[in-house]
């Protein structure tokens, strides 16, 4: 196979890899069609890059090395410019993300522009370097390819808040004008008016961490920002920007570990509130292993 005809099937393969990972779900990002555009566009420039990798090496241009190194600084740019984006955007949110989030959300992109270049990169190497007949090399191309996009998109999709912690429905109550999670106090609402909108409208649920490890976890700010932005997301809010009671809050029992959540939802469904606590992203930047240390497994026993 010429390499012309090379370059071309394994960018165009890259790019269709970098299209099937574009998905808008609840939090309608990227958005369409203008943020398919732009990912699309940086997908295909990477998997271009990953494409020629290989014919430039073979034909001793070295200057290939450089061009990847370009774009992995350029990909580095693409993270910065979703972190501005989204941090720009926090102001018109009711619940916010979180740097955490955000952080996380960057990443996620950046990293699937480089599934784009390995799988041109892949393909590119499988036509150039086989000595098969054509049909032959690219089945095989596009099987290879298949597998890594399908495995690196699992990888990339993490474990989930359910994975961590125990999620239970638990009932909202006030001990005087202190709201509670079960037994776990989330604030203090002073209006009477506040209070009945919250018993009648609000839902809360308590999430156990499974060990130490979870419980360090889930007590990280971020994830637990996260936890009640995604909760507002997918199953709507009652509040307007000056109503800070009606905020949806996570907060700690520091006794158990334990972590109550309280939100004022659209539509009052505790199952549902389950489901999606259950299924919010495990941040990256939230995962501690304290048992991977001596001391924190001694505190584990004694938390035991």
């Amino acid at each position: 196979m010429s390499t012309g005809m090379t370059i071309f099937l394994a960018t165009l393969v890259g790019t269709v890899s970098r299209f099937l990972l574009l998905e808008v779900d609840y939090r309608q990002y990227p958005s369409y069609p203008q943020g398919y555009l732009v990912h699309l566009a940086l997908g295909a420039i990477a998997a271009f890059l990953g494409a020629v990798a290989i014919p430039a090496l073979v034909n001793e241009d070295y200057t290939a090395a450089t061009f990847l190194a370009l774009a992995a600084q350029q990909f580095r740019e693409v993270r910065n410019i979703e972190r501005e984006s989204l941090t720009r955007l926090e102001g018109s949110e009711l619940v916010r993300r979180g740097t955490a989030y955000i952080e996380g959300i960057a990443k996620v992109f950046e990293a699937r522009n480089y599934i784009a270049m390995l799988t041109a990169f892949l393909t590119s190497g499988v036509l150039f370097l086989l000595e098969t007949p054509a049909w032959l090399e690219v089945l095989i191309a596009v099987g290879l390819s298949a597998l890594l996009v399908s495995y690196l998109d699992r990888t990339l999709r993490g474990v989930r808040v359910g994975q961590y912690a125990q999620v239970e429905p638990a009932e909202l109550h006030f001990i005087g004008p202190d709201l509670y999670v079960g037994d776990i106090q989330i604030m203090n609402v002073g209006g009477p008016t506040a209070r009945e909108m919250i018993l009648k409208h609000g839902l809360g649920a308590i999430l156990i961490p499974k060990d130490i490890n979870s419980r360090v976890t889930l007590a990280h700010i971020g994830q637990r920002q996260a936890i009640v932005h995604d909760v507002a997301t997918i199953l709507g809010i009652r509040k307007e920007v000056d109503e800070p009671e009606f905020t949806p809050m996570a907060k700690i029992d520091h006794e158990t570990g334990r972590i109550g959540v309280y939100t004022m939802p659209v539509n009052k469904d505790s199952g549902a509130l389950v489901t999606a606590i259950k299924h919010v992203p495990l941040l990256e930047s939230a995962k501690k292993r304290p048992s991977a240390a001596i001391s924190g497994r001694l505190a584990a026993r004694r938390h035991d």
